[in-house]
């Protein structure tokens, strides 16, 4: 199904393609721009291994009137997190890391201040208190991992490791870096191993490091928060956490201090890694990774033992995120859902939203791989209108197309009635 139209005003450019039974997710998607101030996005689901949504439509960016196109990048933000977690997901198939051990048993350097005990599956679980760095890193100090790796190991936790969660930003990912250069027999970088071993093969739009090679035509630029703008978000974000965003000693405020001052429309941002934050990609690539992992992870050697994990219960389940200072669940790198939020089929969907409105997850159970990017950031934790309406639009088409059909002696008698 395709369709195009102008790409400012009350008829959006819309192009791409639905499957049969999956139009009102067309239909939702042209809704955000007419009626949700959307300027430029992607959406993409997989069902069954099949590709049944694949929609772009808007402006690459919030000014001028170039198109978003099929091929259109944007930086998703801490969807990258879900990204680097499947990259994980990958090493601890092939068994080069366990996520019960110590962190130390890879980097024994990681052992200072009372890190020693930390578990790889309390760094992932946001269980570490590692959520922010005393010493300042900059975007450019990225290029030296080693000495990234060295400030990473001397930082001391916030908390008791493993008595609390609470939301690592930022500084996640660069563990996760770290933990993927030293179990890689050949020490590739997080970002590296994900291009060679995991897009490549399978053929995806993302990059968690962007090639210099990649032209700018090809990426979208992104309306950052503003001051303004988050005064009329006053009424629909979560209280609890504005809070903790205006007061300067919050495990918030602090957490959001790593790479604060960077301008991710400038891509020297984008070309080191930062694998909690400055992945770019198409909503096509997500989503395909995604659907590989709801259907096994057979496509990337991840056996059954791995899901397994992923899809088990957190180990915190519902308590307060400290950072965030509302419930949240994570495990082994993913977001996954619970009263609120809550997504996909059942408890064992597991994903990453983003900073801006961003979200993208896999539901084994209902078999889905989903991803929505956009380039207008707003306010919303979770359930950003935009995205809510196509994920709640796909669900429902699935539930129609499940739909058992009358019996045949039902729909005769239908038939004959005056």
């Amino acid at each position: 199904m395709r369709g195009s139209a102008a790409s400012r005003g009350s008829h959006p450019r819309v192009s791409g393609q639905v499957a049969p039974g999956f139009e009102e997710v067309r239909v939702e998607f042209e809704r955000n721009f007419v009626e949700r101030g959307e300027i430029g996005a992607a959406v993409s689901a997989y069902w069954r291994g099949e590709k049944v949504v694949d929609l772009w439509g808007g402006r690459r960016s919030p000014e001028g009137d170039a198109p978003w196109e099929e091929d259109t990048m944007v930086v998703v933000f801490s969807t990258t997190k879900g990204i680097s977690a499947m990259t994980l997901a990958v090493v601890n198939a092939r068994g080069w890391i366990d996520y019960d051990a110590p962190v130390a048993r890879y980097w024994p350097e990681f052992a200072q201040r009372g890190k020693e005990a930390i578990t790889v599956r309390q760094l992932l679980g946001h269980q570490a208190g590692l959520v922010w760095l005393d010493e300042p890193l900059t975007i450019d100090a990225m290029r030296d991992l080693d000495g990234v790796a060295r400030v990473l190991a001397r930082q001391k936790p916030a908390w008791a490791p493993g008595t609390r969660h609470g939301y690592h930003a930022m500084t996640i990912g660069l563990y996760m870096q770290e933990l993927a250069r030293r179990v890689d027999p050949a020490h590739r970088t997080l970002g590296r191993f994900f291009r060679e071993e995991i897009a490549a093969p399978l053929g995806l739009d993302f990059y968690i490091g962007l090639p210099p090679d990649i032209p700018a035509r090809r990426l979208a630029t992104v309306m950052h928060f503003s001051a303004g703008r988050a005064l009329r978000a006053l009424g629909y974000a979560p209280r609890a956490m504005l809070l903790a965003v205006l007061w300067p000693r919050s495990l918030l405020r602090r957490s959001m201090l790593a790479f604060s001052d960077v301008d991710w429309n400038d891509r020297r941002a984008l070309e080191v890694e930062v694998p909690a934050g400055n992945g770019v990609g198409t909503a096509r690539a997500i989503a395909r990774l995604y659907s590989v992992f709801a259907e096994g992870g057979a496509e990337l050697g991840v056996g059954p033992e791995t899901i397994a994990r992923i899809t088990a219960p957190p180990t915190a389940q519902g308590a307060k995120d400290v950072v965030l200072r509302l419930p949240s669940y994570y495990s082994l790198g993913f977001l996954r859902p619970g009263p609120e939020p809550s997504f996909g089929s059942s408890p064992r969907a597991f994903g990453t939203p983003g900073a801006g409105g961003s979200f993208a997850f896999a539901d084994p159970d209902a078999r889905v791989g989903y991803a929505y990017v956009m380039n207008k950031m707003d306010f919303y934790l979770f359930d950003d209108p935009r995205e809510k309406a196509l994920r709640d639009a796909v669900y429902r088409a699935i539930a129609t197309l499940l739909r058992p059909s009358s019996p045949p002696s039902e729909r005769g008698r239908r038939e004959v009635q005056p």
